[in-house]
């Protein structure tokens, strides 16, 4: 039965993206930055012209929907040549080429989005396309056979990520002499007698064979290469655990499959016997149809997990599978149909088999540090995945509403850590909007909450990180330094007590000693928040080290060009770099985004052990031009 309230329509969805990106990325960020708006704009405006409608455009992917089926097609046709022009002007080794898939099916539709099978199919199948080619499946090809001047090659069924039934593929053969032509037609459905006796014949082969396993179903993986990979492989097993996909029919339970994604991540990343990627890094191809040899080059790991969770009234499915990116082989996938109140079970269970597929041996200490759990309250688990979720968007509004469910799993479980923590980060964070009370009675509130969860659970990595930073803007800088010190002995996989410890270094004044924890940062959370990259640079000014310290700063700058540290950040380095004019262009960046700045209320903000230092930072800003 259909969930109350939930808009279902039929569309027909265009999905893109480009071809070898991390590459292009890798070997020059601002032409790849310049060539792929340049392209998003030619998709966008031919899109429009084409009566479709571009519903999102995360990183170098584009999804559209359009009424028409045709409409869908022949957009896909038009921006394929029209890139095509345009790349013939461009190197060979500095063209932009994208996969497009097209699929005709029923979506949730919710304010400006669409969600549902509809969208995840045109999602594989784009990631089945070539390089500056169409994929589309049998109902879109079923209604543009005879419409279009089109030839098509099909491509025979395909078993995709977290579709039950194979899905049928064609490719779209845009050539003048291909019109009208389909190569390699489909087969002729055997007749019942004939499926029925090559049923059996295939269930004795296997039972003959012990070929019943995974594996063997499993669609084939392109291999990784080591030789382009965007960071050095280290020298334990490294593993990024991918968004795990939300295939209920409710958008609004994301949290619920975000939230075992980053239990698992936490769970191994306990392991110092493991690299783990961090959940910022991993969390940026939710959505995206990507491979895993992209997101092991990309991120620089062997192994890749990804899965998937259906929530539904008392049952929840679970699916994962663990892949090695370097032989494309499937080591290990299961499905688990429980109860939701399993989940800690489920969780612990994923984890442990992870390990064992990558042979990692574990110490009976590391082995209960790996299946540690914060609550058995399943209600209390669920508002804390709630509450962290929102503390991640960073505005005032979701602040507020992850302090209530913070406080409301506390109430259903006065002893879970984990709880306490998100109540301290979310009045950390929010110290910076307000909400009726003063940065100071923030800051304390903060400090409070999260010595709770310490005194609760002593191994909370990223308690004692935030302590440690929380410490330091109250001036103990010698207490902040030993706590998140603390946090990086506890947990050497967290990206962010790594930044936590870099920042109450910075503070203490002990500018030198951060630079390789911000560094160490980045490679376990190669895709940051700009606020590492920014970090970094202004430690590199403090050195001495100008030319890197831009080089970071502009990275903050670029990826979030709306972000006011990052343009305070970026003047001051520009400032002590002596290189006025960029500086003062910066302070009218900051002016734009925040009119009422003042340097006296930041001032009070920056709470640098050494004086010299908070007069070096202020004086630096004060000669871009602000007041």
């Amino acid at each position: 039965m259909a969930t109350q309230g939930v808009k279902r329509k039929l569309t027909a969805i265009l999905s893109a993206d480009a071809k070898d990106y991390s590459r292009l990325m890798g070997e020059d960020e601002d032409a790849t930055f310049h060539t792929l708006t340049s392209c998003l704009k030619v998709m966008t405006t031919l899109i429009q012209q084409h009566r479709g409608r571009v519903v999102g455009s995360p990183g170098d992917a584009i999804l559209a929907e359009f009424a028409s089926v045709v409409d869908a097609v022949r957009c896909a046709v038009d921006i394929q040549k029209e890139l095509r022009a345009r790349n013939a002007e461009l190197p060979q080794n500095r063209r932009m080429e994208f996969r497009i898939g097209i699929n005709l099916g029923d979506v949730i539709e919710e304010g400006d989005q669409i969600y549902g099978d509809g969208v995840n199919i045109a999602a594989r199948i784009e990631g089945l396309a070539e390089g500056g080619g169409i994929c589309i499946s049998k109902t879109v090809f079923n209604h543009v056979k005879k419409t279009l001047s089109l030839g098509y090659e099909y491509l025979g069924e395909h078993t995709v990520k977290n579709i039950a039934e194979p899905v049928t593929v064609y490719r779209v053969l845009m050539e003048p002499e291909a019109a009208g032509k389909v190569i390699g037609k489909e087969r002729a459905e055997p007749r019942k007698g004939q499926r029925a006796a090559l049923a059996v014949i295939i269930v004795l082969l296997l039972l003959a064979g012990g070929l019943l396993i995974w594996r063997a179903a499993s669609p084939p993986v392109e291999v990784a290469s080591v030789e382009k990979m965007a960071f050095p492989l280290p020298d334990k097993p490294s593993i990024a655990v991918l968004p795990f996909d939300n295939l209920s029919e409710d958008p609004k339970q994301d949290y619920f499959s975000d939230g075992i994604t980053e239990e698992i991540i936490t769970a191994l990343s306990r392991i110092p016997k493991l690299f783990v990627i961090a959940r910022n890094s991993t969390f940026t191809y939710k959505g995206k149809p990507v491979k895993v040899q992209q997101v092991s080059e990309e991120l620089g790991v062997r192994y890749v997990l990804e899965g998937s969770v259906r929530k539904g009234g008392d049952k929840i499915r679970i699916t994962a599978q663990l892949i090695d990116a370097l032989t494309g082989h499937h080591l290990w996938a299961e499905r688990y149909d429980r109860n939701p109140k399993d989940i800690f079970t489920v969780q612990d269970e994923i984890t442990k088999k992870i390990i064992t597929a990558m042979q990692v041996k574990l110490t009976e200490g590391e082995q209960a540090r790996a299946a540690e759990k914060g609550t058995t309250n399943l209600d209390a688990y669920l508002k804390c995945l709630q509450a962290s979720e929102l503390v991640h968007r960073v505005n005032m509004e979701s602040i507020v509403l992850a302090k209530q469910l913070a406080e409301e799993a506390i109430a259903l479980d006065p002893d879970y850590a984990w709880a306490y923590y998100v109540l301290g980060r979310a009045y950390h964070v929010g110290m910076w909007f307000g909400g009726g009370i003063s940065p100071k009675q923030s800051i304390a509130r903060a400090i409070e909450l999260v010595k709770k969860a310490i005194a609760l659970d002593d191994t909370l990595a990223e308690a004692h990180g935030r302590l440690g930073f929380l410490y330091s803007m109250t001036r103990q800088y010698d207490k902040g330094v030993a706590e998140a010190e603390k946090a990086v002995a506890l947990n050497p996989n967290s990206a962010m007590a790594h930044v936590m410890l870099g920042k109450t270094l910075v503070f203490a004044g002990r500018w030198e000693e951060s630079i390789p924890e911000y560094k160490k940062a980045i490679r376990l959370n190669p895709i940051p928040p700009n606020m590492y990259f920014y970090s970094l640079g202004l430690s590199y000014a403090w050195t001495g080290q100008h030319e890197e310290a831009i080089t970071w700063c502009e990275k903050a700058v670029r990826q979030e060009p709306d972000s006011l540290f990052a343009h305070i950040m970026m003047a001051v380095v520009y400032s002590l770099s002596g290189r006025d004019e960029a500086a003062r262009v910066e302070a009218a960046e900051i002016l734009r985004i925040n009119p009422k700045l003042s340097l006296g209320k930041l001032e009070k903000k920056v709470t640098y052990k050494n004086q010299e230092d908070k007069e070096c930072f202020i004086g630096a800003l004060r000669r871009a031009g602000l007041k």
